[in-house]
Protein backbone atom coordinates (compact mmCIF):
# COMPACT_ATOMS: atom_id res chain seq x y z
CA UNK A 1 0.00 0.00 0.00
CA UNK A 2 1.65 3.74 -0.84
CA UNK A 3 1.58 6.59 1.39
CA UNK A 4 -1.26 8.48 -0.72
CA UNK A 5 -3.13 5.37 -0.72
CA UNK A 6 -2.97 4.68 3.13
CA UNK A 7 -4.22 8.92 3.21
CA UNK A 8 -6.87 8.04 1.04
CA UNK A 9 -8.10 5.10 2.65
CA UNK A 10 -7.62 6.93 6.23
CA UNK A 11 -9.37 9.95 4.89
CA UNK A 12 -12.27 8.69 2.93
CA UNK A 13 -13.54 6.28 6.24
CA UNK A 14 -13.52 9.38 8.76
CA UNK A 15 -15.10 11.29 5.95
CA UNK A 16 -18.17 8.25 5.80
CA UNK A 17 -18.13 8.34 9.36
CA UNK A 18 -18.86 11.91 9.47
CA UNK A 19 -21.43 11.64 7.33
CA UNK A 20 -23.52 8.95 8.98
CA UNK A 21 -22.86 10.47 12.12
CA UNK A 22 -24.68 14.13 10.10
CA UNK A 23 -27.26 11.73 9.20
CA UNK A 24 -28.05 10.36 12.71
CA UNK A 25 -28.07 13.82 14.47
CA UNK A 26 -29.96 15.51 11.96
CA UNK A 27 -33.10 12.94 11.80
CA UNK A 28 -35.06 14.69 15.19
CA UNK A 29 -37.67 12.59 16.36
CA UNK A 30 -40.87 13.40 15.11
CA UNK A 31 -39.64 16.13 12.43
CA UNK A 32 -38.77 15.27 8.82
CA UNK A 33 -35.01 15.89 7.69
CA UNK A 34 -33.47 18.91 7.64
CA UNK A 35 -31.84 18.89 4.28
CA UNK A 36 -30.12 21.87 4.85
CA UNK A 37 -28.70 21.46 8.10
CA UNK A 38 -27.50 17.66 7.23
CA UNK A 39 -25.56 19.16 4.50
CA UNK A 40 -24.39 21.87 6.43
CA UNK A 41 -23.13 20.04 9.27
CA UNK A 42 -21.58 16.94 7.15
CA UNK A 43 -19.72 18.97 4.52
CA UNK A 44 -18.63 21.44 7.61
CA UNK A 45 -17.64 19.11 9.68
CA UNK A 46 -15.64 17.00 6.83
CA UNK A 47 -14.02 20.68 5.96
CA UNK A 48 -12.97 20.63 9.43
CA UNK A 49 -11.66 17.34 9.75
CA UNK A 50 -9.45 17.78 6.74
CA UNK A 51 -8.71 21.26 7.34
CA UNK A 52 -7.44 19.99 10.25
CA UNK A 53 -5.60 17.04 9.86
CA UNK A 54 -3.87 19.11 6.66
CA UNK A 55 -2.64 21.47 9.39
CA UNK A 56 -1.57 18.67 11.57
CA UNK A 57 -0.31 15.77 9.90
CA UNK A 58 -2.77 13.42 10.52
CA UNK A 59 -2.31 11.66 7.89
CA UNK A 60 1.57 12.13 7.54
CA UNK A 61 4.02 8.85 6.85
CA UNK A 62 5.79 10.22 9.63
CA UNK A 63 4.26 11.79 12.36
CA UNK A 64 5.90 11.02 15.68
CA UNK A 65 3.06 10.31 17.66
CA UNK A 66 3.08 6.82 17.63
CA UNK A 67 -0.88 5.11 18.58
CA UNK A 68 -1.11 6.33 21.88
CA UNK A 69 -0.50 9.58 20.73
CA UNK A 70 -2.64 9.78 17.56
CA UNK A 71 -5.83 8.47 19.25
CA UNK A 72 -4.99 11.85 21.35
CA UNK A 73 -4.78 13.76 18.46
CA UNK A 74 -8.21 11.83 17.14
CA UNK A 75 -9.49 13.50 20.21
CA UNK A 76 -8.41 17.10 19.75
CA UNK A 77 -9.78 17.35 16.32
CA UNK A 78 -12.96 15.87 17.16
CA UNK A 79 -12.93 18.43 20.03
CA UNK A 80 -12.25 21.01 17.61
CA UNK A 81 -14.93 20.10 15.40
CA UNK A 82 -17.10 19.62 17.92
CA UNK A 83 -17.00 23.39 19.40
CA UNK A 84 -17.01 24.66 15.56
CA UNK A 85 -20.56 23.12 15.70
CA UNK A 86 -21.66 23.83 19.49
CA UNK A 87 -20.78 27.89 18.62
CA UNK A 88 -22.87 27.45 15.50
CA UNK A 89 -25.75 26.25 17.52
CA UNK A 90 -25.45 29.68 19.06
CA UNK A 91 -25.84 31.82 16.52
CA UNK A 92 -27.75 29.97 13.80
CA UNK A 93 -31.12 29.08 15.12
CA UNK A 94 -32.43 26.78 12.19
CA UNK A 95 -29.19 24.52 13.10
CA UNK A 96 -29.99 24.05 16.76
CA UNK A 97 -33.94 23.15 16.57
CA UNK A 98 -32.41 20.60 13.31
CA UNK A 99 -29.12 18.67 15.04
CA UNK A 100 -28.01 16.59 18.24
CA UNK A 101 -24.66 17.37 19.03
CA UNK A 102 -24.91 14.85 21.04
CA UNK A 103 -25.80 11.93 18.77
CA UNK A 104 -23.37 13.04 16.53
CA UNK A 105 -20.37 12.52 19.22
CA UNK A 106 -22.42 9.19 20.09
CA UNK A 107 -21.58 7.30 16.53
CA UNK A 108 -18.49 9.98 15.56
CA UNK A 109 -16.32 9.75 18.28
CA UNK A 110 -16.12 5.88 19.32
CA UNK A 111 -15.98 4.93 15.33
CA UNK A 112 -13.07 7.22 14.48
CA UNK A 113 -11.19 6.55 17.53
CA UNK A 114 -11.91 2.67 16.82
CA UNK A 115 -10.50 2.94 13.51
CA UNK A 116 -7.42 4.83 14.59
CA UNK A 117 -6.82 1.62 17.06
CA UNK A 118 -7.37 -1.13 15.83
CA UNK A 119 -9.01 -1.07 11.76
CA UNK A 120 -5.27 -1.69 10.32
CA UNK A 121 -6.53 -0.75 6.81
CA UNK A 122 -7.61 1.99 7.66
CA UNK A 123 -5.31 3.48 9.92
CA UNK A 124 -2.14 1.98 8.32
CA UNK A 125 0.38 4.61 7.08
CA UNK A 126 3.44 4.01 5.00
CA UNK A 127 6.47 4.05 8.16
CA UNK A 128 8.83 6.41 6.93
CA UNK A 129 12.46 4.56 5.73
CA UNK A 130 14.55 4.45 8.31
CA UNK A 131 18.53 4.15 6.24
CA UNK A 132 21.14 2.36 7.63
CA UNK A 133 25.00 2.40 7.08
CA UNK A 134 27.32 -0.85 7.44
CA UNK A 135 30.64 -0.26 7.80
CA UNK A 136 32.48 -3.55 6.79
CA UNK A 137 32.60 -5.22 3.11
CA UNK A 138 33.67 -8.85 4.37
CA UNK A 139 30.98 -11.46 4.49
CA UNK A 140 29.44 -10.43 7.91
CA UNK A 141 28.87 -7.37 6.15
CA UNK A 142 27.39 -8.45 3.17
CA UNK A 143 25.19 -11.12 5.03
CA UNK A 144 24.38 -7.65 7.26
CA UNK A 145 22.88 -6.05 4.19
CA UNK A 146 21.67 -8.55 2.65
CA UNK A 147 19.16 -9.59 6.06
CA UNK A 148 18.13 -6.07 6.01
CA UNK A 149 17.16 -5.76 3.00
CA UNK A 150 15.30 -9.42 3.08
CA UNK A 151 13.50 -8.39 6.36
CA UNK A 152 11.51 -5.40 4.70
CA UNK A 153 10.87 -3.77 7.88
CA UNK A 154 10.92 0.39 6.53
CA UNK A 155 15.03 -0.19 6.79
CA UNK A 156 17.29 0.09 3.54
CA UNK A 157 21.44 0.36 3.71
CA UNK A 158 22.69 3.55 2.56
CA UNK A 159 25.97 2.34 1.46
CA UNK A 160 29.10 0.17 3.29
CA UNK A 161 32.26 1.96 4.27
CA UNK A 162 35.11 -0.19 4.13
CA UNK A 163 38.05 -1.48 6.73
CA UNK A 164 41.17 -0.57 5.21
CA UNK A 165 42.53 -4.08 4.29
CA UNK A 166 38.67 -5.13 2.61
CA UNK A 167 39.61 -5.82 -1.10
CA UNK A 168 36.31 -3.98 -2.85
CA UNK A 169 34.04 -6.19 -4.63
CA UNK A 170 31.01 -6.11 -6.58
CA UNK A 171 28.16 -8.73 -4.38
CA UNK A 172 27.24 -5.92 -2.14
CA UNK A 173 23.36 -5.00 -1.62
CA UNK A 174 24.44 -1.32 -1.33
CA UNK A 175 27.49 1.32 -2.85
CA UNK A 176 30.65 1.10 -0.95
CA UNK A 177 30.34 5.07 -0.17
CA UNK A 178 34.37 5.28 1.53
CA UNK A 179 36.32 3.70 4.10
CA UNK A 180 35.42 3.63 7.73
CA UNK A 181 38.11 6.58 8.16
CA UNK A 182 35.33 8.58 6.37
CA UNK A 183 32.47 7.70 8.73
CA UNK A 184 32.11 11.53 10.13
CA UNK A 185 32.23 13.10 6.73
CA UNK A 186 29.20 10.53 5.91
CA UNK A 187 27.21 11.04 8.75
CA UNK A 188 27.33 15.22 8.06
CA UNK A 189 26.23 14.65 4.47
CA UNK A 190 23.44 11.83 5.53
CA UNK A 191 20.52 11.16 7.71
CA UNK A 192 21.33 7.53 9.73
CA UNK A 193 19.40 6.19 11.81
CA UNK A 194 22.00 3.35 12.93
CA UNK A 195 25.40 2.01 12.01
CA UNK A 196 26.07 -1.31 11.77
CA UNK A 197 29.61 -2.09 12.41
CA UNK A 198 30.82 -5.66 10.62
CA UNK A 199 34.04 -5.99 11.55
CA UNK A 200 36.47 -8.56 12.82
CA UNK A 201 37.29 -8.06 16.51
CA UNK A 202 40.78 -8.79 16.10
CA UNK A 203 42.35 -7.68 12.68
CA UNK A 204 40.11 -4.46 12.94
CA UNK A 205 39.47 -3.06 16.27
CA UNK A 206 41.22 -0.66 15.92
CA UNK A 207 39.02 0.90 13.03
CA UNK A 208 36.24 -0.21 15.12
CA UNK A 209 37.39 1.58 17.87
CA UNK A 210 37.77 4.92 16.01
CA UNK A 211 33.99 4.19 14.30
CA UNK A 212 32.62 3.86 17.96
CA UNK A 213 34.00 7.12 19.20
CA UNK A 214 32.82 8.93 16.09
CA UNK A 215 29.04 7.57 16.84
CA UNK A 216 29.21 8.62 20.58
CA UNK A 217 30.56 11.79 19.37
CA UNK A 218 27.53 12.03 17.10
CA UNK A 219 25.06 10.46 19.42
CA UNK A 220 23.66 8.16 16.45
CA UNK A 221 22.93 4.79 17.51
CA UNK A 222 25.43 1.64 16.49
CA UNK A 223 25.30 -2.29 16.79
CA UNK A 224 28.30 -4.40 17.04
CA UNK A 225 28.63 -8.22 16.54
CA UNK A 226 27.59 -10.03 19.47
CA UNK A 227 29.86 -12.97 18.97
CA UNK A 228 32.26 -13.70 16.34
CA UNK A 229 30.67 -17.09 15.51
CA UNK A 230 28.17 -18.45 13.67
CA UNK A 231 25.70 -21.13 14.90
CA UNK A 232 23.49 -23.58 13.28
CA UNK A 233 21.30 -24.91 16.38
CA UNK A 234 22.40 -23.17 19.58
CA UNK A 235 20.61 -20.24 20.29
CA UNK A 236 21.17 -17.87 23.10
CA UNK A 237 19.25 -17.85 26.11
CA UNK A 238 17.38 -14.47 25.67
CA UNK A 239 17.23 -14.73 21.96
CA UNK A 240 15.28 -11.57 21.88
CA UNK A 241 18.51 -9.38 22.40
CA UNK A 242 20.47 -10.25 19.49
CA UNK A 243 18.03 -11.49 17.55
CA UNK A 244 19.57 -10.14 14.50
CA UNK A 245 23.34 -11.08 15.72
CA UNK A 246 23.76 -7.87 16.94
CA UNK A 247 23.97 -5.89 20.09
CA UNK A 248 22.49 -2.78 19.82
CA UNK A 249 24.10 0.52 21.56
CA UNK A 250 22.03 3.88 22.51
CA UNK A 251 24.00 7.18 23.05
CA UNK A 252 21.06 8.78 25.12
CA UNK A 253 19.77 7.20 28.05
CA UNK A 254 17.07 4.24 27.57
CA UNK A 255 13.72 4.88 29.19
CA UNK A 256 11.31 3.85 27.24
CA UNK A 257 8.56 4.40 29.40
CA UNK A 258 9.03 7.73 30.45
CA UNK A 259 9.56 8.38 26.56
CA UNK A 260 5.81 7.53 25.78
CA UNK A 261 4.63 9.74 28.80
CA UNK A 262 6.34 12.61 27.58
CA UNK A 263 5.07 12.14 23.93
CA UNK A 264 1.42 11.73 25.54
CA UNK A 265 1.70 14.65 27.35
CA UNK A 266 3.81 16.68 24.46
CA UNK A 267 0.42 15.98 22.08
CA UNK A 268 -1.76 16.51 25.14
CA UNK A 269 -0.30 19.61 26.82
CA UNK A 270 0.33 21.36 23.09
CA UNK A 271 -3.45 20.28 22.03
CA UNK A 272 -5.23 21.72 25.20
CA UNK A 273 -2.78 25.56 25.19
CA UNK A 274 -3.87 25.42 21.25
CA UNK A 275 -7.34 25.86 22.49
CA UNK A 276 -6.72 28.05 25.87
CA UNK A 277 -4.29 30.40 23.70
CA UNK A 278 -6.91 30.65 20.17
CA UNK A 279 -7.88 34.03 20.97
CA UNK A 280 -4.52 35.27 21.53
CA UNK A 281 -2.87 33.87 18.48
CA UNK A 282 -5.91 35.17 16.31
CA UNK A 283 -5.21 38.48 17.79
CA UNK A 284 -1.80 38.50 16.78
CA UNK A 285 -2.18 37.06 13.66
CA UNK A 286 -4.24 40.24 12.78
CA UNK A 287 -2.13 42.61 13.76
CA UNK A 288 0.93 41.14 11.57
CA UNK A 289 -1.37 41.07 8.99
CA UNK A 290 -2.45 44.32 9.35
CA UNK A 291 0.78 46.11 10.13
CA UNK A 292 3.66 44.63 7.95
CA UNK A 293 4.21 42.96 4.51
CA UNK A 294 4.00 39.76 4.35
CA UNK A 295 2.62 36.31 5.40
CA UNK A 296 1.39 35.73 8.69
CA UNK A 297 3.43 32.87 9.83
CA UNK A 298 7.18 32.35 8.84
CA UNK A 299 7.91 28.71 7.54
CA UNK A 300 11.97 27.85 8.03
CA UNK A 301 13.85 24.61 7.46
CA UNK A 302 15.00 23.50 10.61
CA UNK A 303 17.21 19.88 11.50
CA UNK A 304 15.56 17.87 13.88
CA UNK A 305 16.51 14.14 15.53
CA UNK A 306 19.19 12.48 13.85
CA UNK A 307 19.47 14.99 11.21
CA UNK A 308 15.89 15.19 9.56
CA UNK A 309 15.11 18.47 8.37
CA UNK A 310 11.52 19.75 8.94
CA UNK A 311 9.70 22.75 8.42
CA UNK A 312 9.80 25.00 12.24
CA UNK A 313 6.41 27.29 12.25
CA UNK A 314 6.32 31.29 13.71
CA UNK A 315 4.69 34.30 14.09
CA UNK A 316 6.51 36.47 11.59
CA UNK A 317 8.92 38.98 13.53
CA UNK A 318 10.94 40.45 10.47
CA UNK A 319 10.12 41.97 7.02
CA UNK A 320 9.65 39.83 4.33
CA UNK A 321 13.39 39.87 2.95
CA UNK A 322 14.72 38.88 6.30
CA UNK A 323 16.90 36.42 4.63
CA UNK A 324 18.28 38.23 2.16
CA UNK A 325 19.10 41.07 4.82
CA UNK A 326 20.90 38.75 7.07
CA UNK A 327 23.81 37.94 4.97
CA UNK A 328 24.76 42.10 4.94
CA UNK A 329 24.27 42.04 8.82
CA UNK A 330 26.96 39.07 9.36
CA UNK A 331 29.66 41.31 10.50
CA UNK A 332 27.59 42.91 12.98
CA UNK A 333 26.72 39.39 14.60
CA UNK A 334 26.88 39.83 18.31
CA UNK A 335 26.89 35.67 18.91
CA UNK A 336 30.10 33.56 19.18
CA UNK A 337 29.56 30.34 17.30
CA UNK A 338 27.28 29.40 14.38
CA UNK A 339 24.33 31.22 15.16
CA UNK A 340 23.58 34.91 14.50
CA UNK A 341 22.17 36.73 17.29
CA UNK A 342 21.73 40.94 17.48
CA UNK A 343 19.86 42.96 20.53
CA UNK A 344 18.85 45.73 17.61
CA UNK A 345 18.19 43.49 14.42
CA UNK A 346 16.65 45.68 11.91
CA UNK A 347 14.90 43.54 10.41
CA UNK A 348 13.05 43.19 13.07
CA UNK A 349 9.13 44.75 12.72
CA UNK A 350 7.34 46.92 15.53
CA UNK A 351 5.01 43.96 16.70
CA UNK A 352 8.03 41.22 15.99
CA UNK A 353 9.77 42.85 18.94
CA UNK A 354 6.83 42.84 21.14
CA UNK A 355 6.19 38.97 20.42
CA UNK A 356 9.75 38.02 20.36
CA UNK A 357 10.32 39.48 23.88
CA UNK A 358 7.68 37.26 25.64
CA UNK A 359 8.04 34.26 22.85
CA UNK A 360 4.95 35.01 21.27
CA UNK A 361 5.98 34.22 17.83
CA UNK A 362 6.71 30.81 18.75
CA UNK A 363 3.17 29.45 20.18
CA UNK A 364 3.06 28.12 16.32
CA UNK A 365 5.65 25.78 17.20
CA UNK A 366 2.71 23.69 19.53
CA UNK A 367 1.80 23.17 15.73
CA UNK A 368 5.01 21.76 15.60
CA UNK A 369 4.73 19.61 18.84
CA UNK A 370 1.34 18.04 17.87
CA UNK A 371 2.87 16.40 14.31
CA UNK A 372 5.59 14.92 16.60
CA UNK A 373 8.79 16.88 14.69
CA UNK A 374 9.18 18.82 17.91
CA UNK A 375 8.52 18.27 21.81
CA UNK A 376 7.59 20.94 24.34
CA UNK A 377 10.72 20.42 26.10
CA UNK A 378 14.31 19.65 24.16
CA UNK A 379 17.21 21.44 22.66
CA UNK A 380 15.92 23.71 19.97
CA UNK A 381 16.19 23.27 16.55
CA UNK A 382 18.66 24.55 14.41
CA UNK A 383 18.82 25.74 11.08
CA UNK A 384 20.78 23.93 8.68
CA UNK A 385 23.76 26.37 8.06
CA UNK A 386 24.64 26.35 11.93
CA UNK A 387 24.70 22.69 11.66
CA UNK A 388 27.18 22.75 8.69
CA UNK A 389 29.31 24.15 11.27
CA UNK A 390 29.16 22.56 14.41
CA UNK A 391 32.20 19.94 15.42
CA UNK A 392 31.60 16.66 15.95
CA UNK A 393 29.99 17.09 19.43
CA UNK A 394 28.03 19.38 19.03
CA UNK A 395 26.03 17.56 16.53
CA UNK A 396 25.40 15.39 18.94
CA UNK A 397 22.61 17.13 20.80
CA UNK A 398 20.65 16.13 17.15
CA UNK A 399 20.37 13.12 19.16
CA UNK A 400 17.16 13.72 20.41
CA UNK A 401 13.69 15.10 19.28
CA UNK A 402 14.45 19.45 19.46
CA UNK A 403 11.95 21.43 22.08
CA UNK A 404 9.98 24.36 22.48
CA UNK A 405 12.32 25.03 25.52
CA UNK A 406 15.48 24.12 27.65
CA UNK A 407 18.06 24.71 29.79
CA UNK A 408 19.31 27.57 27.46
CA UNK A 409 15.92 29.15 27.91
CA UNK A 410 15.70 29.30 31.48
CA UNK A 411 19.37 30.18 31.72
CA UNK A 412 19.93 33.90 29.94
CA UNK A 413 19.23 32.71 26.36
CA UNK A 414 20.68 35.19 24.48
CA UNK A 415 23.72 36.59 27.42
CA UNK A 416 25.07 33.12 27.44
CA UNK A 417 27.52 31.90 24.83
CA UNK A 418 27.23 29.56 22.04
CA UNK A 419 29.90 27.07 23.82
CA UNK A 420 27.81 27.10 27.22
CA UNK A 421 24.44 26.70 25.21
CA UNK A 422 25.77 24.24 23.75
CA UNK A 423 27.20 22.27 26.55
CA UNK A 424 23.77 22.92 28.64
CA UNK A 425 22.12 20.89 26.28
CA UNK A 426 24.77 17.87 26.55
CA UNK A 427 24.22 18.18 30.20
CA UNK A 428 19.94 17.94 29.53
CA UNK A 429 20.69 15.31 26.88
CA UNK A 430 23.17 12.88 29.53
CA UNK A 431 20.78 13.46 32.30
CA UNK A 432 17.14 13.58 30.89
CA UNK A 433 13.81 12.52 32.74
CA UNK A 434 10.36 13.40 33.32
CA UNK A 435 10.90 15.31 36.79
CA UNK A 436 13.57 17.60 34.35
CA UNK A 437 11.17 18.58 31.83
CA UNK A 438 8.49 19.52 34.19
CA UNK A 439 10.63 21.72 36.41
CA UNK A 440 11.74 23.27 33.27
CA UNK A 441 8.64 23.88 32.23
CA UNK A 442 7.81 25.37 35.21
CA UNK A 443 11.22 27.61 34.85
CA UNK A 444 9.88 28.79 31.65
CA UNK A 445 7.31 30.56 32.08
CA UNK A 446 8.36 33.32 34.18
CA UNK A 447 11.28 33.71 31.93
CA UNK A 448 8.08 34.04 28.96
CA UNK A 449 6.71 36.18 31.05
CA UNK A 450 9.29 38.72 31.99
CA UNK A 451 10.89 38.79 28.38
CA UNK A 452 14.60 37.65 30.00
CA UNK A 453 17.00 37.29 28.34
CA UNK A 454 15.17 38.12 24.61
CA UNK A 455 16.31 40.24 21.90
Amino acid sequence: MTKQTAQHLNLIGDSIILLAASAVATKVAGRPWHWLVFLGMSMGSTFVWMLGGRVLRHYDSWNGRGMAGDVVLTGTLLGIMLGVMATLRLVVPPYAAGSQIDRFILVSMPCILWLRSTTSWLRRREIPIRQLLVVGIGPLGRHTGLEIIDRNDHRRVLGHLRFADEAIHDRLPGEVLGTAADLENILKKHVVAEVFIAGNGDSQRVEMQQCIRVLERFGIPFALPAAGFRFGRARPEYERAVADGYIHYLCVRHKPVQLAFKRLFDVGASAVALGLISPLMVTVAVLIKFTSRGGILFKQERVGRHGRPFHMLKFRSMVVNAEELKAKLMAMNEQAGPVFKMKRDPRITPIGRFIRKFSIDELPQLINVLRGEMSLVGPRPPVPSEVAKYEAWQRRRLSVRPGLTCVWQVSGRNEISFEEWMYLDMQYIDHWSLAQDFQLILKTVPVVLTGRGAS
